[in-house]
C-alpha cells in the first residue's frame, strides 16, 4: 500500500479584521514571518509562543518561502497600518496631554 498524498490548507486564517494568524491562534503570521527572518528556529518560536504548535509554525514558514512575495506585501502592508495608528494615537495622545495641563492648571488657581 502506498502513501496517500493529499493537499493541505496552509494554518492561516484571516480574522475579522484582515490579520492573518496562525493556526488555531492569535499569534499572527507577521510574528511568526519575522523570528523566522532573525533567525529563531521553528523550535525557539514555540517556545515563546506556546499555543502555537510546531507543525503549524513549519507550515507557516513554508507557505512564507512558497509565496514570498505575496506574503512581503502582506508585510509591507500590516507596517504601514501599524504606523498609521501609531500617528493617530500620538495625536491623540499629544492632545490629551495638553488637556490635562489645562486641567490640572485650573485646579491650582
Amino acid at each position: 500500500m502506498g502513501l496517500v498524498l493529499k493537499q493541505e490548507k496552509p494554518p492561516l486564517h484571516a480574522d475579522e479584521t484582515g490579520a492573518v494568524r496562525v493556526g488555531q491562534t492569535r499569534v499572527l503570521l507577521e510574528t511568526v514571518v519575522r523570528a523566522f527572518q532573525d533567525g529563531a528556529p521553528p523550535e525557539a518560536i514555540v517556545q515563546s509562543y506556546a499555543t502555537l504548535s510546531l507543525s503549524d509554525v513549519y507550515n507557516a514558514i513554508g507557505y512564507y518561502l512558497r509565496h514570498r512575495d505575496a506574503v512581503e506585501t502582506y508585510l509591507t502592508q500590516r507596517e504601514q497600518l501599524a504606523e498609521a495608528v501609531e500617528q493617530r494615537l500620538d495625536s491623540v495622545q499629544s492632545n490629551l496631554s495638553s488637556i490635562r495641563s489645562r486641567l490640572l492648571a485650573q485646579q491650582n488657581q
